[in-house]
């Protein structure tokens, strides 16, 4: 059998981590190897525990789960972090993405879907279509400050094809849909897509949707 699918799981409600445990444990391919209250302690728990995937919360006291996810992605062979989300509450989940977070997920989501995206996760795979990930976009970017950098001033290393698979893919297009409207081979798309994640430093499709609303390639409402 392989390897069960080591947890973390970070809370500072203390009700909401057993509701959590009490479904993981009854999982057979995962454990929980440890829980945290805030974000200190889980930045220690995920350097002191070999942990696969991280779930976070966001609000928590002496350190939020934005700060914090920051921490563990920058660990040495970091966890995968979904972050936890009551979704119409959370405008810090943008930042908690770009932060590094490979996810998000609602509070409120069912076990099959929580087993779902915890193994999606571990995989390397996305857990939410872009289109999600686009709604959640569209209700936390309009409160974010402005950053001042010139729109499109991270994105001039791209050429103009990767900038329109990077769009299409903010849009919520899946690889298939990219590859129809731009007369592209599915396996094209893949190849730019690559091209775009390695140029722009980022970690998977999730930071595509995130870096194209931040830079202004898409906007709300377009």
């Amino acid at each position: 059998m392989t390897e069960p699918i080591r947890l973390l799981l970070v809370d500072d409600q203390e009700l909401v981590r057993a509701g959590f445990r009490m479904v993981l444990d009854a999982t057979a391919d995962m454990t929980v190897v440890a829980e945290a209250s805030d974000g200190l302690v889980a930045v220690e728990a995920a350097k002191t525990h070999e942990v696969d995937v991280v779930l976070m919360d966001i609000r928590m006291p002496r350190l939020d789960g934005v700060e914090a996810t920051r921490r563990v992605c920058a660990l040495p062979n970091a966890p995968r972090v979904v972050v936890l989300t009551t979704f119409d509450l959370d405008e810090y989940v943008f930042a908690a993405l770009k932060a590094g977070a490979a996810a998000f997920l609602l509070k409120d989501a069912g076990p099959a879907e929580l087993l779902t995206a915890i193994r999606a996760v571990h995989r390397g795979d996305a857990v939410v279509a872009p289109s999600t990930t686009r709604r959640l976009l569209e209700r936390v970017v309009p409160g974010l400050p402005d950053s001042g950098e010139r729109a499109d001033a991270r994105l001039d290393v791209l050429t103009d094809r990767e900038r329109e698979v990077l769009e299409a893919v903010a849009k919520g297009l899946t690889n298939g849909e990219i590859a129809a409207t731009l007369y592209l081979a599915e396996a094209t798309v893949k190849t730019h897509i690559g091209r775009i994640l390695a140029k722009l430093d980022l970690r998977d499709r999730v930071q595509m949707v995130v870096i194209a609303y931040e830079t202004g390639l898409v906007r709300i409402g377009r």
